[in-house]
């Protein structure tokens, strides 16, 4: 079974620095696009970043300029490196890869999900 797996949520005061990873692990053959989303409460799930197997990257407006986000291939790894916090960067942040394939064929993955918050 194919996981993604988030970790380095918390706590941040604004102006602050927090770095989010997202490991996938299980039969996989390759990795498609893997990107970062977010949904604060009460609000829909809105695109954070997305970068390509081949490293393109396309940011929310939001966004740009504060954070970045980058992969390590062969650690199966997307990484979100967030600086200049901001209260309304508070979220769950969930990281997404379109198009894996394994021995099933092509799937598209969600993981579970980790809380940012940034306090005033």
């Amino acid at each position: 079974q194919v996981r993604l797996v988030e970790s380095g949520g918390g706590l941040v005061q604004a102006g602050g620095s927090l770095r989010l990873s997202c490991a996938a692990s299980g039969s996989i053959f390759s990795i498609g696009a893997m990107g970062w989303y977010r949904q604060a409460p009460g609000k829909q799930r809105d695109l954070v970043a997305t970068i390509t197997s081949g490293g393109t990257t396309n940011y929310a407006d939001s966004v740009k300029g504060r954070f970045t986000i980058s992969r390590d291939n062969a650690k199966k790894t997307v990484y979100l490196q967030m600086n200049s916090l901001k209260p309304e960067d508070t979220a769950v942040y969930y990281c997404n890869a379109d198009s894996i394939a394994t021995f099933e064929g092509y799937v598209e993955v969600w993981g579970q999900g980790t809380l940012v918050t940034v306090s005033s």
